[in-house]
């Protein structure tokens, strides 16, 4: 946990805790919940790198092609 936590930071990283820290401090002054509701999941992505794409979640292996490649004929049509 302290891994996930002290490393890996990147300036997307930094962004999305600023934009956080930004968003409850606005949800203070105004008192809206929703709003600070908001600021933690921004702050929380930040600072666990829970993200769908932040983490490599989303990285797809590529596909091998296991029979190699077959040559394929066209045939006009008028």
């Amino acid at each position: 946990m302290k891994d996930l936590l002290t490393n890996n930071w990147t300036i997307i990283r930094f962004l999305r805790l600023g934009i956080g820290l930004a968003i409850i401090v606005q949800a203070i002054v105004a008192a809206d919940l929703l709003f600070g509701l908001a600021g933690l999941l921004f702050t929380g992505m930040a600072v666990f790198n829970a993200s769908c794409c932040g983490s490599g979640a989303c990285a797809t292996t590529p596909r091998v092609n296991k029979t190699g490649s077959k040559d394929v004929s066209y045939e006009e049509v008028v």
